[in-house]
């Protein structure tokens, strides 16, 4: 076996190197392209010579095409179908442009990581741009990389929340109006309670405790099917009743072949894909609402009349999210209830002054 050396760097064409060297039963090896001299004689310090000298073997050298199905596949241990197929989609953009490119060749490449990341739409540059992030995180933790360029190509600013649409009391009725019986009481319960789609898609009769007035959430609908809300998520939580939701849950037509409060029409779990598409937008038509008109809204209408009287951290735990997640997305609604949390104080100072009085008579 010949003595340990650092391998012979040599010039192929204008930013191109090819190495030569000997492996580790003395083997004459060459290896090319290398963008530059550093980086071929960097490649042999961290692959070849520790071979040389007896070390652990390497981790086989990978493009970012070769990587991403093994990600995924790891990855699928322990996410959700729906999150695999989301991130395999994301994925999918960056293997387009740099898929042929071995990840340790990657690592020089934050540059044209940060400017493939600005050419995206600012709708999908934050999810796109995380999800390789998320991927190359994995590749350093398994060995494949030293460094995560997509970290390196600089931080990512979070696109701006969606406009938010609140239903005012005629719309949900004009929209109730338009709809079958079975779910006319949808948009009201819905506004009252704050549930996103997927959680009153997976509403029981037995969550429900009226003498309490509070309703449990417990589980949520994903990939078509329910499952269970883990104990440690804010989403799974404790909703107050107002009594509009009350009256909406006793005007639910009421049916033995199902648990579940609202249902498809044969009775089983509710397809909100087409539940939108035949139900709802019918109804918000024939009900001459202006668009945009989502579902999702009603979650926001709750979230709008709560703020009148509800604090942030209190409509965080009732809507199962954080207060930082309210104010991103409800920011303006809280910019307008000023009025309102000064008639608060207002009250507070009233009670006080009553009770300082009480306190002074003999």
């Amino acid at each position: 076996m010949p003595a340990t050396q650092r391998g012979q760097a040599y010039r192929l064409g204008p930013n191109r190197w090819g190495l030569r060297y000997y492996d580790a039963q003395g083997v004459r090896e060459r290896k090319s392209p290398f963008p530059s001299k550093s980086a071929a004689l960097t490649w042999y310090r961290d692959v070849i010579e520790p071979q040389v000298l007896g070390g652990p073997a390497p981790m086989p050298e990978l493009t970012l095409a070769e990587f991403v199905p093994i990600y995924l596949e790891r990855h699928a241990s322990r996410s959700r179908p729906k999150t695999i197929t989301t991130m395999r989609e994301r994925l999918k953009y960056a293997t387009q442009v740099f898929g042929a490119v071995p990840l340790r060749d990657l690592e020089r490449m934050s540059g044209d990581i940060a400017a493939w990341e600005g050419g995206l739409s600012e709708r999908s540059r934050y999810g796109i741009g995380g999800a390789l992030r998320q991927a190359l995180r994995a590749a350093v933790r398994w060995g494949y990389m030293k460094v995560n360029p997509a970290t390196q190509a600089g931080p990512r600013r979070q696109p701006s929340p969606r406009p938010i649409r609140v239903y005012d009391r005629a719309e949900l009725d004009a929209i109730a109006a338009h709809l079958p019986p079975m779910y006319m009481q949808v948009p009201t319960f819905a506004a009252a309670t704050g549930l996103r789609p997927q959680e009153w898609q997976a509403l029981e009769r037995r969550n429900v405790d009226r003498r309490g007035r509070t309703l449990d959430v417990l589980r949520t609908v994903n990939d078509g099917g329910v499952v269970e809300l883990a104990k440690n998520k804010k989403s799974r939580r404790q909703v107050p009743l107002s009594r509009r939701a009350l009256d909406a849950l006793d005007q639910i037509p009421p049916r033995l072949d199902t648990p579940l409060l609202f249902t498809a029409p044969e009775g089983g779990l509710l397809n909100l894909d087409n539940w939108r598409r035949r139900v709802w937008t019918p109804a918000i038509k024939a009900a001459g609402i202006t668009p945009p008109a989502r579902i999702y809204d009603l979650r926001s209408t709750f979230a709008s009349n709560a703020l009148r009287g509800v604090s942030v951290f209190e409509l965080a735990r009732i809507m199962g999210t954080s207060v930082r997640m309210i104010e991103l997305h409800y920011g303006a609604l809280l910019d307008g209830a000023g009025a309102g949390i000064a008639a608060r104080l207002d009250a507070l100072d009233a009670k006080q002054d009553r009770m300082d009085r009480a306190d002074e008579r003999p």
